[in-house]
């Protein structure tokens, strides 16, 4: 609505407002995605999926947790204390490397019966060669947080092949080698520059997807961003448009 009608009939408005308060609406909200970011990276790093979701219809929020100081277990009940807190009868998870363990960590609890489909994106859910290798020199355990380290500790970094709650996951990983994983000895390929492609494999995914795209650049790809909209809206990545 206009500013002119608003003004002009702020009358009507005020009446509609208050009958409203009296007579709530029934009409359902729009299905949630909740966009967890990884390591070392603030919230804002899903600016740009955040926006695209949002054209397609979505509500967006962006789970901001503290990636170094905080434990997997902390993080994930933070997680799950927002979503607690989340109006929607539909909500949908979408993390990034580190925030697909967060998600996986949560999703492991009792989670809230609203969740409905999730997508991991580079998610090193059987374990991170670089991570290992990078625990292993002076002071970088620190430098790789609590999260990561409470992980690394937990069946050596995998995620447990323990029956998955009723939430559809399904994991996009990429195929281009830029990162940190090139000056780190013996990474897998292919990778993504951080995360092995075979280390990105989830036990019981509902579908799984691999693009020409590096770690970081899944978060500025218009290909995933295409791929993440088809998984949240029918269960299954398009296949048949793979980025060229």
């Amino acid at each position: 609505m206009e500013e002119a009608n608003i003004t002009n009939d702020s009358l009507v408005a005020q009446q509609r407002q208050l009958h409203a308060v009296a007579t709530p609406e029934h009409h359902p909200t729009p299905a949630t995605v909740i966009l967890v970011h990884g390591l070392w990276t603030p919230a804002a790093v899903f600016s740009l999926h955040a926006h695209w979701l949002q054209h397609r219809g979505y509500r967006t929020l962006r789970f901001s947790y503290p990636s170094v100081r905080a434990s997997l277990a902390e993080n994930a009940d933070g997680l799950l204390r927002l979503i607690a807190a989340t109006s929607a009868a539909d909500i949908h998870l979408v993390g990034h490397s580190l925030g697909g363990l967060v998600i996986l960590e949560m999703l492991a609890q009792t989670p809230d019966p609203r969740l409905r489909r999730a997508v991991l994106l580079g998610t090193p859910c059987l374990g991170s060669h670089c991570a290992r290798r990078l625990a292993t020199v002076p002071g970088v355990p620190a430098l790789l947080g609590r999260s990561i380290m409470q992980w690394l500790s937990q069946t050596s970094g995998a995620v447990a092949s323990a029956p998955r709650p009723a939430v559809a996951i399904g994991v996009l990983a990429g195929t281009r080698r830029v990162g940190l994983g090139r000056v780190v000895p013996g990474l897998p390929l292919p990778n993504d520059g951080v995360v092995a492609l075979a280390e990105t494999r989830l036990p019981g995914a509902a579908d799984f997807i691999a693009l020409p795209v590096a770690h970081s650049e899944m978060l500025a790809s218009r290909h995933c961003a295409a791929q993440i909209a088809a998984f949240l809206e029918s269960g299954r990545f398009r296949h048949d448009e793979q980025a060229p």
